[in-house]
């Protein structure tokens, strides 16, 4: 069985070194191009693909939406669930990485980018940024909805999506394709291939790289490589 996972291209807040969260950022221009040369690159190796998994960002949407444009596949079936999204990094949402280290420390901000247990600051419950108070999780049950997480609470939520979700889906012999982010495809990752919480902190997930999964009937990983 074999599975693809995929960071979305790079973001205007990615390339300002921003921490993004559920913000709802654009692709840059080479956002776009990473998607498209991902898309080609599927196309000339021959992956196809029976169905695709992405968050309710857009710039996970756009990257998935690019890579199905270039392999003639815009009429796969699609599902988006905000349990995909990136992780919730409350109140640092909009600040610079390096002038939050500066003010905060570096590793303070390590801990909070990298570790499993270290919740950022949450936002204000009456701050507009509040996802409760956006039409984008109108479905959503407002007290699931976070207002900072720690990595080990985005990964509860993420491999609670997949084991229900997409663990069957792979159980019937569909072929799956996540376009996500960083942190929710480190979960991922780490739920795979059992990392220590060291582990997790060193782990990287480049953009727009196709992280390729096989497993075997046990869901043992076979192989793991990048698609480059």
């Amino acid at each position: 069985m074999k599975m693809v996972l995929i960071r979305h291209g790079e973001s205007t807040w990615n390339q300002d070194n921003i921490f993004t969260g559920w913000t709802d950022v654009e692709l840059t221009e080479n956002g776009r191009q990473e998607a498209i040369r991902t898309g080609r690159l599927f196309k000339e190796r021959g992956y196809d693909f029976d169905i695709c998994y992405t968050s309710f960002l857009r710039r996970a949407i756009q990257t998935l939406d690019l890579i199905q444009i270039e392999m003639d596949r815009e009429w796969l079936p699609t599902i988006k669930s905000w349990k995909l999204n990136e992780r919730h990094y409350g109140a640092l949402q909009g600040l610079n990485k390096a002038e939050t280290a500066e003010k905060f420390g570096a590793e303070q901000v390590k801990s909070w980018r990298r570790s499993l247990a270290a919740k950022p600051p949450p936002l204000d419950a009456m701050d507009p940024r509040n996802p409760r108070f956006s039409e984008q999780y109108r479905t959503v049950a407002k007290h699931l909805l976070p207002l900072s997480e720690s990595l080990q609470e985005t990964a509860e939520r993420v491999i609670s999506y997949y084991e229900t979700e997409i663990h069957p889906a792979m159980l019937s012999g569909k072929r799956v394709l996540i376009s996500a982010h960083g942190n929710t495809l480190r979960t991922l990752v780490m739920y795979f291939e059992r990392l220590s919480e060291q582990d997790v902190v060193d782990l990287d997930i480049p953009n727009g790289v196709p992280l390729v999964y096989e497993f075997d009937w046990d869901f043992k990983v076979t192989q793991r490589f990048y698609l480059d």
